[in-house]
């Protein structure tokens, strides 16, 4: 652990709690909302969001952390670690008020530094593990390093994710009903990407996810040049072993070694809904996770 820094994120950027534990990384809830009953994300299993929505036709609400809720943590934080500083790698301040509620929260605290990653669910968490990683090489960095340090991983992670259809997204509010009838008739995919911290459909894929899997693997390798050393690729639940196993093969035929599956929580499955599939990767080497 770094002599000097204590890294916290949000429970959205997916980190599990035992990695976290592993990594000294502390986490502010986010919340999801189920009718009059708000509940922090990551407090009850991913199955209860599909269950919500085949029950009653609609996705839970979700709402970033508020002052209080980062208030919390960062007074553990201190009182655990009363001399170190604070670097908090923020959710996308575009999609959530997370980030707005950190700062109020740490208003006049001289041992806090705020990021945005512009980054969500898995970006977000492959760009907290990529700073530990940093830090755990480079321990007596200063915090101004470190910052430093995040904002360059920040930037250098891409993220996309395909659902599996558009039934979440209408639920949502996120597209008309007609776009959604269309979409799933022609069985239309769009693929969504995170860009400057928005996410944004840049491209439709057509077919069946387990055809479109190798398709947006090699067309994320093309477009990005990720590093070659790692693919992080992104499952929400339900995503079958047979599509894990494809997109594992297409991944390895585009060079990657090492590969490493992470599930999406709470938050970003009342987005995308299950057997959503997506991928992270990192432009530069900037340390290991």
């Amino acid at each position: 652990m770094h002599n000097n820094i204590i890294l916290a994120a949000e429970t959205g950027s997916d980190i599990t709690p035992e990695l976290a534990k592993e990594l000294g990384i502390y986490l502010v809830p986010m919340h999801v909302q189920m009718d009059d009953l708000t509940l922090d994300d990551g407090s009850f299993p991913v199955s209860d969001i599909c269950a919500f929505y085949e029950k009653t036709g609609r996705v839970p609400k979700t709402s970033g952390s508020t002052p209080f809720d980062c208030k919390k943590v960062f007074d553990r934080i201190h009182s655990e670690h009363p001399d170190k500083y604070i670097l908090y790698l923020a959710y996308s301040a575009i999609t959530t008020v997370s980030y707005q509620s950190a700062v109020i929260a740490a208003e006049g605290d001289e041992l806090f530094r705020i990021i945005d990653t512009k980054q969500v669910s898995v970006g977000q968490g492959t760009a907290v593990r990529k700073t530990a990683a940093f830090l755990s090489a480079h321990p007596d960095c200063s915090i101004d390093e470190a910052v430093t340090a995040a904002e360059r991983i920040a930037e250098s992670v891409e993220m996309s994710f395909i659902p599996d259809n558009l039934d979440y997204l209408r639920a949502g509010g996120r597209v008309s009903n007609t776009t959604a009838l269309v979409g799933n008739l022609l069985n239309l995919h769009p693929c969504i990407e995170i860009i400057d911290g928005r996410l944004m459909a840049k491209k439709k894929y057509r077919g069946s996810t387990d055809s479109i899997i190798p398709k947006m693997i090699r067309d994320f390798v093309e477009k990005h040049q990720p590093d070659t050393k790692k693919l992080f690729l992104i499952c929400s639940i339900g995503l079958p072993d047979s599509s894990k196993r494809i997109a594992e093969e297409a991944a390895s035929a585009a060079g990657y070694s090492e590969i490493e599956w992470c599930e999406t929580g709470c938050v970003i499955t009342c987005h995308g809904g299950p057997k959503a599939f997506g991928i992270v990767g990192i432009r530069n080497s900037s340390g290991s996770c």
